[in-house]
């Protein structure tokens, strides 16, 4: 280990020991022919603790069910069914080819790879590629109700960054059909007694017994009771961080602590600086605000995206003619025009706001224009498609986006950044495994639209439950996963961390509100590390993010007891997480002096305006080890090698 700078260490370079080699066509059918098996009888010997009920967690709760291990699984909202992966609103990709367009696996594996900049995984990529097609069919026997066409096949739409229709779709809320699917399942299994299900309670600790991952602490959210549960593995399905910047379009419960609190306990962070900003969601309205509002990538298959040609031009958009409007996408990208990725099309959104040219209140909006769209297909079309996200928009704006266009800007969204798991979707911890945006693995550098729920799916149903009864297997061999007992040292010291941590904050006598800390740490990061970043900017906000910390503890002021329901301690130990993983972006983003994807860094960009990578540089993953409170992080890199798919300069031109 080597010293690099004053906020950071170096250590040792890491690798994907799990990784298969060979043809990459032929690697996820060789691992799990390779991966050893856990006979039925002895399955139900096995607990695995699964934390989160969203789709990766929902679908994963019931296949391990399923297979006849027993299920210990957790959930912060009252019913599993709320998990956000409901507010899923424009589809889910597959390579099914339906519209005979080209489309296939090679080709769903090439875009998502160009789609994330370079910075994923080919093995991991083909796999998501292959496992989308038997994800269709595995929704459909579950009676999802995807779009269908006039013939009775499955209807499918564009979505950004590729030039083929494979995404299918349940008008616009399809992440909450797909839901209902997962937990049509989950709850199959929960009556069966096959799924011990713990809503309302939330994990607040890993418990790691002799290196290996063994169990989590939790408290009951209503009572405030705090417990440790064990398993012969833990899986965290917790979602996203998108949260740590206060306005996002994550529920306002959405939160990083169960993967935090795993890093503190070992597991190493991959790539946090990687967030995606969505391109098409509701402006802001004040400060009032405590959330942000999406609409739908798919609205940019039928809406056109413009402002006005002159800074300043306060018409109403009725007013302004067609000439003396700028249809900016498809004048900088006529191949891709609206549908180029959301990473681009943010960032183009932003450039022309900052010239002055933005609509709305602040300037800060475009124009999403349907009126091409109605004169071509009429009304009834265009409701048919999108008539739930056109009614929700007018319920928010009172204007009514069949008369005038939509206004939007981007907004923070999805995560890239997470636990770093190999390719049996385990993290540095044995025996914890993290799947769908709790981990990295995927998306590299920027996600392209549709591809969340894929994950999600693709690892809950079909990669986990390959790739854990090898973990169980071998250990079970070994002798590794005898029983954890209530008195055992690090149970003891893992609900001592817990409780005292909450007592603390109960008993911190100041005069803010975790919510006053929580917003100015999002607009700090939100200007910082968000849409661009620069390295004073970086470094600045670094300081008055550790200054916001330090008096976070000396003035915080929690109502209320912890032997209730108490939505300010709650949110108050939430955001004490959110102060050390802002942290580690921002020491992230600055490490990272390239442009890739969602993150970029002016002074890495192309004569052009776009995104300049350092391939020799930063053809790595960058996985950050925990050191201490206090002490700088450690960076193991995964080099980063692409034989498949040949990294260029991403051009959607």
């Amino acid at each position: 280990m080597s010293t690099d700078s004053t906020y950071f260490r170096v250590g040792e370079p890491l690798t994907d020991a799990a990784a298969p080699d060979g043809p990459i066509s032929e690697r996820w059918r060789r691992r799990r022919f390779e991966a050893k098996l856990v006979n039925p009888a002895n399955r139900r010997r096995h607990t695995v603790i699964v934390v989160g009920t969203g789709l990766a967690g929902g679908a994963a709760g019931a296949t391990l069910a399923e297979q006849g291990y027993r299920v210990v699984q957790f959930c912060f909202q009252d019913s599993p069914r709320r998990a956000h992966s409901v507010a899923a609103q424009g589809g889910i990709n597959a390579a099914k080819d339906y519209r005979n367009d080209g489309d296939s696996v090679q080709r769903l594996f090439y875009d998502t790879v160009k789609g994330g900049d370079f910075r994923s995984r080919e093995s991991n990529v083909h796999r998501l590629a292959e496992v989308s097609v038997e994800i269709i069919d595995q929704c459909v026997a579950q009676g999802v109700p995807f779009a269908r066409e006039y013939g009775g096949l499955l209807d499918t739409r564009s979505f950004g960054g590729v030039q083929v229709a494979r995404t299918f779709y349940a008008r616009g809320q399809t992440g909450q059909q797909l839901l209902l699917g997962a937990y049509q399942a989950l709850s199959r299994q929960i009556a069966a007694g096959r799924v011990e299900m713990h809503p309302r309670t939330e994990m607040l600790d890993l418990i790691v017994v002799d290196g290996r991952a063994r169990g989590i602490v939790a408290r009951d959210l209503v009572t405030g009771r705090v417990d440790p549960y064990f398993a012969d593995a833990v899986v965290l399905a917790s979602g996203g961080y998108g949260n740590v910047f206060h306005l996002s379009t994550n529920a306002k419960n959405s939160n990083a602590t169960a993967v935090w609190r795993a890093h503190r306990r070992g597991a190493y962070f991959a790539n946090p600086c990687f967030t995606q900003i969505h391109p098409t969601c509701i402006p802001r309205s004040g400060a009032h605000q405590s959330k942000l509002t999406l609409m739908s990538e798919s609205l940019r298959n039928d809406g056109r995206i413009w402002v006005p040609r002159r800074a300043g031009d306060g018409r109403a958009p009725g007013d302004i003619p067609e000439e003396e409007r700028d249809y900016y996408l498809e004048r900088l990208y006529p191949s891709f025009g609206n549908l180029v990725p959301r990473d681009i099309a943010s960032r183009a959104a932003k450039n022309v706001c900052d010239e002055g040219r933005g609509v709305g209140p602040g300037g800060q909006g475009v124009y999403l224009d349907f009126a091409d769209a109605l004169a071509r297909l009429g009304r009834d079309a265009v409701a048919e498609r999108y008539g739930n996200l056109f009614e929700m928009y007018e319920r928010i704006t009172a204007e009514d986006p069949y008369r005038v266009p939509m206004r939007i800007y981007p907004a923070i969204h999805y995560t890239m950044g997470g636990l770093w798991v190999d390719y049996d979707l385990q993290t540095t911890v044995p025996g914890l495994f993290a799947i769908g945006e709790a981990n990295f693995s995927d998306h590299g550098a920027n996600r392209l639209g549709a591809s969340a729920l894929m994950q999600g799916l693709a690892d809950g149903y079909f990669v986990l439950p390959a790739t854990l009864g090898d973990y169980l297997a071998r250990g079970a061999a070994a002798g590794a996963l005898g029983e954890v007992r209530h008195d055992h040292p690090a149970v003891h010291e893992a609900v001592f961390a817990v409780t005292d941590r909450l007592y603390a904050l109960l008993s911190n006598n100041g005069d803010r509100t975790p919510e006053s800390f929580h917003r100015e740490l999002g607009a700090l990061l939100w200007d910082a590390c968000g849409m661009s970043r620069t390295e004073d900017g970086l470094r600045r906000a670094r300081e008055r993010i550790l200054e916001l910390h330090a008096g976070f503890w000396e003035r915080v002021r929690v109502p209320g007891g912890g032997e209730q329901l108490n939505q300010s301690l709650e949110q108050a130990n939430r955001v004490a997480d959110y102060f050390e993983l802002a942290d580690l972006m921002c020491r992230d983003a600055l490490h990272r002096d390239e442009s890739c994807g969602g993150h970029f860094r002016e002074e890495s960009r192309t004569p052009e305006g776009e995104a300049q990578r350092d391939d020799e540089r930063f053809g790595y993953v960058a996985a950050w080890e925990f050191a201490g409170a206090g002490e700088p992080p450690v960076l193991h890199r995964e080099q980063l090698a692409f034989a498949y798919v040949h990294p260029t300069q991403r051009s959607y031109q």
